[in-house]
């Protein structure tokens, strides 16, 4: 069964704004390693516009570009799908986007018994109604040393039946200041 893994940079506060983030390299290598061992991404809408064009783009055109970001994009352009869970995106940016509009359980389960890698998500939303289901194998945050005061939250808005207890497995401190943790679904 493949797993499904949460990933996401974090401030200390718990924002999940991309803007106040200013990955460094070896933050970026982090996460193109892990999406080199993926060949799935689940995406609500916000973060799918994010993600693409702006990664497929990048592919296009490397110029004045650094190193860190084309490895990520080459990565994120070897996936094999993109699943977006959307009501109102009329089509896909990609190819390789399917916009699922049914139940996000059932599908979930589904590409779960899939053949193939690891499934990659993002964003607030999508992953908050995954852990809300169940269906999140494993936690990967990046914590940045920032207090945003501000913006969207990790898991905001979950209702949780009951709490989620994980298990820290892995941490690493970045040059940076940035602490990558990774957490199992106990």
């Amino acid at each position: 069964m493949r797993n499904v893994i949460f990933t996401i940079n974090t401030t200390l506060d718990g924002g999940c704004d991309h803007t106040k983030f200013n990955p460094d390299e070896e933050t970026m290598d982090y996460f193109t390693n892990l999406t080199r061992d993926a060949d799935t991404f689940l995406y609500g809408r916000k973060t799918y516009q994010l993600m693409v064009p702006f990664w497929p783009d990048l592919m296009k055109d490397h110029s004045g570009q650094k190193k860190a970001d084309i490895a990520y994009a080459q990565a994120f352009d070897a996936i094999k799908k993109i699943i977006v869970f959307s009501q109102s995106l009329d089509s896909p940016e990609e190819k390789k986007t399917r916009i699922v509009r049914t139940n996000l359980h059932d599908e979930i389960l589904k590409l779960k018994q899939e053949q193939g890698k690891n499934i990659l998500t993002g964003g607030v939303t999508i992953p908050s109604q995954l852990a809300e289901l169940g269906l999140i194998d494993e936690y990967r945050f990046v914590v940045h040393p920032i207090v945003a005061g501000e913006g969207r939250r990790l898991f905001e808005g979950i209702n949780l039946r009951e709490k989620l207890q994980l298990k820290l497995v892995e941490s690493r401190v970045f040059k940076s200041g940035c602490v990558a943790l990774r957490y199992l679904k106990q």
